[in-house]
């Protein structure tokens, strides 16, 4: 998990992505890129599993995944102790060390996304890109730049 997420930041992936599904107690979800072509790279490269080694504590960053094998640019940070999903296979690769105060500042109004929820629609993200949430979602929180701390 460690690898692809360093890939994926060094292909500026990252940038700009919006904090889509933030469920308040659980975890603020993210991943989905700008550019539709460039999430279609990454999701034709699906990562194999981790063993879980942490337990999904509060702070820790996760991939999400649709089951076995899925895991490819979606990840979460878990803003309670979720041990719970430790059982289901999510792998933690890393933690927030300092600013885990801004992520519960993270937009949660529009909550789950479609079609449970008023949130975001992930297919339409990932099709649609940046236009898509800017105009159906303009309040969601975003990374404006993505990069490891020295």
């Amino acid at each position: 998990g460690v690898e692809r997420f360093e890939a994926l930041v060094s292909d500026n992936f990252y940038d700009g992505a919006r904090i889509f599904r933030v469920l308040n107690n659980f975890v603020a979800q993210f991943g989905i890129c700008e550019n539709p072509f460039q999430q279609a790279e990454w999701d034709a490269k699906p990562l194999e599993d981790d063993p879980v080694i942490v337990s999904n504590k509060r702070g820790t960053i996760t991939f999400a995944t649709a089951g076995p094998s899925t895991r490819t640019t979606q990840a979460f940070i878990n803003t309670k102790n979720n041990k719970r999903l430790d059982k289901m296979g999510f792998s933690p690769f890393g933690e927030v060390i300092d600013g885990l105060d801004v992520v519960d500042k993270f937009y949660s109004g529009y909550g789950e996304g479609e079609p449970e929820g008023k949130g975001p629609s992930q297919s339409k993200m990932e099709e649609f890109g940046g236009e898509y949430v800017d105009k159906e979602f303009p309040l969601l929180s975003y990374f404006t730049k993505v990069e490891f701390a020295d």
